[in-house]
């Protein structure tokens, strides 16, 4: 009988024999540490009094009780002073004025619930400071906080309440927008939500430091290249960052927790995702970062902690999967869907529910020259102290794959028989159990903050 044949051999004796016992497993976790406690400190999205007072807008020492007509009275160069409340829809169509509160949130754009409240029209318009809310619910008319159809257009420290979009970005160029709050609408279902910064066929938009919640998506990018978004902080809603057929765009140092999925990456190509938090997307997909139709691309440096599937791979092509700490996770990395030719390497695959799982026929051989990746449960031993193990790691084999189909199965996963199996695994290149193989896995973890995440005691 073949190695191969032992392998599926020794996981259905174990069933069939072992009924009684009880083993935990853990992957390398203690059983009591947690995650769940972990929270970013992102803005309380009513904290601030909405004006009341009636608006005063302010052109060259003329005042204005309606910002439209402000608006319309200026030249290119001008800037309008805002205070107090405004009950009127706007549209900017004079390139190069600037609309600044007098200070951030003292005034407020009310759009009555009906439309796009705030449209850029122009190009090199800037919009700073200001309260904006209350849009229309008209998802197919795109009904946003601020429509921006003009190219270089500024939007600085807004909020944005109570909107369907929170910010519609067209097909224009070089628009930035920057330390802003958005946040959708509680009483209205998920899916029938807009999303908070919205690109379309947008290209070289700057998105950094704003904080978005209660919308569909975060960001959401369709057929927009060369957008650089970072630092900014995504909670509650379906997808923290969605791509779409938008091909080389940068994504760091941006955080997305306690959504459905954190990072869905999906049909584009030329990405690089860096130095990104997931934490605790467990919604009815649960992945921290997804990869699907994704090419030649770059996921490196991320913090993927607490999900579900903290990397889920499907379909992706010739992606680099680097230096990611993936830790207490359902599933580490789910590999399925004909993924091929990924460089996964410098990965700290730590105290996750199950390291690896591979929906696969055959082996995905990970690291044959290249240094490979450290796992808690690996079997490593380091002779000539390189830090590299001599031992091959297979974290997906055919252990993982009886455990994926009979979850029951996972009570036995740390018995002889199925260490006997991971041995074999390991042991013997020529057993070729369909999975994973980490060639040169490491003899320790590259991450040293990992604890960090333990019983976190942060507060909003």
């Amino acid at each position: 009988m073949t190695e191969r044949y032992f392998a599926v051999l020794a996981a259905a004796v174990l069933v069939a024999s072992l009924a009684g016992a009880a083993v935990a497993a853990t992957d390398g976790s203690s059983g009591d540490e947690s995650v769940d406690d972990w929270s970013a400190d992102v803005p309380d999205v009513h904290d601030a009094d909405v004006p009341e007072a009636d608006g005063t807008a302010t052109l060259d020492g003329q005042q204005f009780d309606s910002l439209q007509a402000a608006v319309d009275a200026a030249e290119p160069g001008d800037e309008i002073i805002v205070e107090g409340r405004f009950d009127e829809r706007v549209t900017v169509d004079t390139p190069n004025v600037t609309v600044a509160a007098v200070e951030r949130d003292a005034a407020v754009i009310d759009g009555g619930e009906n439309g796009t409240v705030v449209e850029i029209a122009a190009d090199d318009v800037t919009l700073e400071g200001v309260w904006i809310r209350n849009s229309g619910l008209d998802k197919s008319a795109g009904d946003s906080g601020v429509l921006v159809n003009g190219s270089s257009a500024t939007l600085s420290e807004l909020r944005l309440t109570e909107i369907a979009f929170g910010v519609w970005i067209g097909s224009v160029d070089d628009a930035t927008v920057e330390d802003s709050l958005i946040a959708g609408r509680e009483d209205v279902q998920t899916v029938q939500r807009g999303n908070g910064i919205h690109l379309w066929e947008s290209t070289d938009a700057e998105i950094h430091n704003n904080s978005i919640t209660t919308v569909r998506d975060g960001i959401y990018y369709q057929w927009a290249e060369g957008v650089h978004a970072e630092g900014n902080t995504m909670w509650d809603m379906r997808y923290g960052v969605h791509y779409m057929y938008s091909n080389d765009n940068r994504l760091v140092d941006n955080t997305a927790f306690d959504n459905d999925v954190g990072f869905a990456l999906m049909v584009s190509k030329g990405l690089t995702l860096e130095n990104n938090t997931a934490v605790n997307n467990d919604g009815t997909s649960g992945h921290g970062i997804l990869l699907k139709d994704v090419e030649d691309s770059a996921i490196v440096g991320n913090e993927v902690v607490g999900n579900d599937n903290g990397l889920y791979v499907y379909n992706a092509q010739d992606n680099r999967l680097a230096d990611n700490l993936v830790l207490e996770n359902e599933i580490g990395v789910h590999v399925t869907a004909g993924s091929a030719n990924a460089v996964v390497a410098g990965n700290s695959f730590i105290a996750n529910d199950q390291a690896a799982f591979a929906e696969t026929t055959s082996q995905a051989h990970w690291n044959a020259t290249d240094r490979g990746n450290y796992w808690a449960d690996a079997r490593t031993t380091d002779l000539d102290e390189d830090g590299v193990s001599e031992l091959r790691h297979q974290p997906a084999g055919a252990v993982e794959k009886l455990v994926h189909e009979r979850p029951q199965a996972a009570a036995f996963a740390e018995s002889p028989a199925f260490d006997a199996v991971r041995m074999a695994e390991s042991s013997f290149p020529v057993l070729e159990s369909p999975g994973i193989v980490d060639h040169r896995p490491l003899a320790e973890p590259l991450h040293d903050n990992w604890k960090d995440y333990y019983n976190a005691d942060h507060d909003h």
